[in-house]
């Protein structure tokens, strides 16, 4: 079994690229640390630095070697964070994962508000990650319960999903744009004209290509001029009079007096969500919470 002693050092060094500097931040002498290292090495077979210039380079072997070390690092605190929680009566407390919409359409601060209002000794962690890194926590049981924009497969054999929201997007429009004004919207007109797409994240609800494909389904193609790495970011180009943007209508309240906001019923997509859970529930708190979320969603989308 790997020390994580051994790989909290390797990664200080790594960072540092220098044992000097690495000793000073872990408060041990260089000498004991450069043994810790040779030791890793020998004990994996794998040359994990270059030593060039009393500087060390991490091999592509230890770029590698140093991506998954910090995970299990992650991982490791979180596992020693539950444990205590534990100690401390706390039913374990809650760690869920999202992506940015949960945070935007209200899905995860509902929920939380609501489990706190029964349960406030509970202790809560949050961690905005990508859908994949989530499944993988949910399965590896560093996450109770994950909100993620796409689900898990159907024949995933160890999670369950269910849709918590549907949520339709609007077409943002600058004030001072011609488009403003005018009351019935067709394709031709938003054809060629500057949009504003959020498609630097992970979990981005228009990234570049599948916009294009969408609006070209539509009967018109977009000059694609800027790109933002959140929903608000976007309504705040648009109010600078920057571009078109798609905005989910969650965010309707956020868009101010320079936007104008209009339903096209040819041009709709929705933005989803989903919370998915392992199949096996560990603890009672997980499955309150996941009724929690249930729950807000049948009030947000009723049948």
């Amino acid at each position: 079994m790997q020390d994580l002693r051994q790989l909290r050092y390797f990664v200080a060094v790594a960072e540092c690229e220098n044992v000097g500097r690495a000793a000073e931040q872990l408060h041990i002498s260089q000498s004991p640390l450069s043994r810790q290292i040779a030791q890793l090495e020998d004990h994996l077979g794998l040359a994990l630095f270059e030593r060039r210039n009393q500087r060390l380079f991490l091999t592509a072997d230890g770029r590698t070697f140093l991506s998954e070390a910090r995970g299990l690092l992650k991982h490791a605190e979180r596992l020693e964070s539950l444990g205590k929680r534990l100690g401390r009566g706390e039913e374990g407390g809650l760690c869920i994962g999202y992506v940015n919409h949960a945070i935007h359409a209200g899905v995860l601060p509902g929920a939380v508000r609501a489990i706190r209002a029964e349960r406030p000794q509970i202790h809560i962690a949050l961690y905005n990650m990508t859908p994949r890194e989530q499944f993988e926590g949910l399965r590896q049981r560093s996450l109770d319960i994950a909100l993620v924009c796409e689900p898990p497969p159907d024949n995933d054999p160890d999670l369950l999903a269910r849709p918590v929201l549907n949520d339709p997007m609007l077409l943002a429009i600058p004030t001072e744009h011609p488009l403003a004004a005018k009351l019935e919207l067709t394709p031709a007109d938003l054809h060629e004209q500057e949009w504003i797409i959020t498609g630097s994240q992970p979990d981005s609800i228009n990234k570049r290509d599948d916009f294009i494909a969408r609006c070209a389904d539509a009967g018109f193609v977009p000059r694609l001029s800027l790109e933002a790495t959140d929903p608000l970011s976007v309504l705040g180009l648009v109010s600078a009079g920057l571009g078109l943007a798609m905005v989910q209508s969650s965010l309707a309240t956020s868009a101010g007096p320079t936007v104008v906001l209009r339903e096209l019923d040819w041009f709709r997509p929705c933005v989803r969500l989903w919370a998915a859970w392992h199949k096996v529930d560990l603890r009672p708190i997980v499955s309150v919470f996941r009724r929690q979320v249930l729950a807000l969603a049948e009030q947000k989308n009723p049948a």
